[in-house]
């Protein structure tokens, strides 16, 4: 019985047991090599959720109880499910953890080359791939998914999607640059090479203003916000029309990619100004 199957049918009882908690730790050293993960990119470019997975993530979270996961002379104390303590760390992995704070759930695949600087969390179910920088103050949300050499800066947050199991988590792929302080929620994908600048909130329901094309990106129905590749967002504004707002002379926040980086232009000096 494959291990998908064993997921499958272990999620589908309320009461469990010893063997059943045997399946739940392989599905977790699962995740940790990356052998599995909560959302995959198809040959058609399409990412799409995993919805096992991200079942079998639940079920760990039914199986525990509720224990004490800091050490007898620890101050503050900590509490959580069994099932979910800390991953396990060695030098073999050859991920940098700088003191300071930071924790990585059990359930997380963190590649070599990665970087994370404290304090920073990674929660269950997470990709994590090589090169990238974790900063201080990020979060990197249950299931999403980070592509290799991605720079999460200061206090980015990654938001998490674990239900429903079948919606696709928040998605940062290769070359990302996310800026401080930025917000990506609920299922949004971030292509290739795009750069959110500092403060940049994106969530489904967020329109996006794509200046070189004159158009709008809107999530469709059901569907994730999608970010182009290469694109470059800032934050930006719109007027509110109505008589209220012109007399009041309020306007609403609204992302906007004010260019698309060029492979003959040097990125990092040129959109500089764009994320100063």
């Amino acid at each position: 019985m494959s291990l998908r199957e064993k997921i499958e049918e272990v999620s589908g009882r309320a009461e469990f047991s010893a063997a059943d908690r045997e399946v739940f730790e392989e599905f977790k050293v699962a995740l940790r090599r990356g052998e599995i993960r909560s959302a995959e990119k198809g040959e058609d470019g399409v990412w799409r959720a995993n919805a096992w997975v991200k079942r079998g993530i639940l079920v760990g979270f039914r199986m525990g109880s509720l224990v004490e996961i800091s050490k007898p002379t620890e101050t503050p104390r900590f509490f959580d499910k069994d099932t979910f303590p800390l991953r396990p760390m060695g030098l073999e992995d050859g991920v940098r953890i700088v003191p300071g704070g930071s924790a990585i759930r059990d359930g997380s695949y963190v590649a070599a080359g990665v970087v994370v600087m404290p304090p920073a969390y990674i929660n269950v179910g997470a990709y994590v791939d090589e090169g990238t920088m974790v900063d201080s103050h990020a979060l990197v949300g249950s299931c999403a998914q980070i592509g290799k050499r991605v720079h999460l800066s200061a206090a980015a947050q990654i938001g998490g999607v674990l239900e429903p199991v079948n919606a696709t988590p928040v998605i940062i792929e290769d070359d990302v640059l996310v800026g401080g302080n930025t917000g990506v929620y609920e299922g949004t994908i971030v292509r290739e090479r795009a750069v959110l600048a500092s403060g940049v909130i994106l969530t489904r329901s967020t329109p996006v203003f794509d200046l070189p094309n004159d158009r709008v990106i809107k999530a469709e129905d059901g569907g994730s916000l999608e970010i182009p590749a290469g694109a470059v967002v800032v934050q930006g504004a719109r007027a509110v029309t109505n008589d209220f707002g012109k007399r009041n002379g309020l306007s609403i926040y609204c992302p906007i990619i004010v260019k698309y980086r060029d492979e003959k232009t040097d990125a990092a000096t040129k959109l500089e100004d764009y994320l100063r």
